[in-house]
């Protein structure tokens, strides 16, 4: 974890909110597929790989009141508190690779777009799924963002692992559903276009 934790760090020491690929100004299809749920405004969610992205600022906008961001970058975490202001005191920070989550939380919903993509070993993957079910409510949602496969094969300077809904079905059937799913393209702050997979789930009883 200590090399990946470097890594992190360092990236969100030399790069700009705006200079990172995954840089969005508004997480639309993220909301999108929130908004679907019909969640109550109190439901527990939590933002996985979250940094400094906007997720957090636009669910606060919509009224959302229990919200928790994770990362493995305290930098990240330090920048989006530094964005937010005030407003930062309202969600719940945890500065952690997702792997070794050591809180007791659980979550009506568990959203992460950009981060398990980074996982490219099957060991890895079962054990975030299972890390994601311990964490997730009856009835709890999961929405995974990945690159699709037609995606990039590194971001960042690290390995990824392009995903359809058909992979991830498999990585995660054993404690979810899938439900949905749908292709997006992302325009980069770089004036490129990248393949993405959306795909949700619910937890099985």
């Amino acid at each position: 974890m200590a090399d990946k934790k470097k890594h992190w760090e360092n990236v969100y020491a030399h790069k700009k909110l705006t200079e990172v690929s995954w840089y969005e100004e508004k997480p639309e299809t993220s909301l999108s597929i929130i908004n679907s749920f019909d969640l109550p405004k109190d439901a527990a969610i939590i933002d996985i790989g979250g940094g400094d992205s906007l997720l957090a600022d636009h669910l606060l906008e919509l009224g959302y009141s229990n919200i928790t961001v994770l990362d493995i970058s305290a930098k990240a975490i330090d920048r989006a508190k530094l964005r937010l202001g005030d407003k930062a005191n309202g969600i719940k920070w945890i500065v952690s690779d997702v792997l070794d989550m050591e809180i007791d939380d659980q979550y009506d919903l568990w959203h992460d777009r950009a981060a398990f993509h980074f996982l490219t070993n099957t060991a890895d993957q079962s054990k975030y799924a299972k890390v994601a079910a311990k964490h997730l409510t009856n009835k709890g949602w999961l929405i995974i963002g990945t690159f699709g496969l037609n995606g990039p094969e590194r971001c960042s300077g690290l390995a990824v692992e392009c995903h359809s809904p058909a992979s991830l079905s498999n990585i995660f059937q054993e404690q979810f559903q899938l439900t949905g799913s749908m292709e997006h393209i992302h325009h980069t702050p770089f004036d490129t276009d990248q393949v993405f997979n959306y795909s949700w789930f619910q937890i099985l009883p």
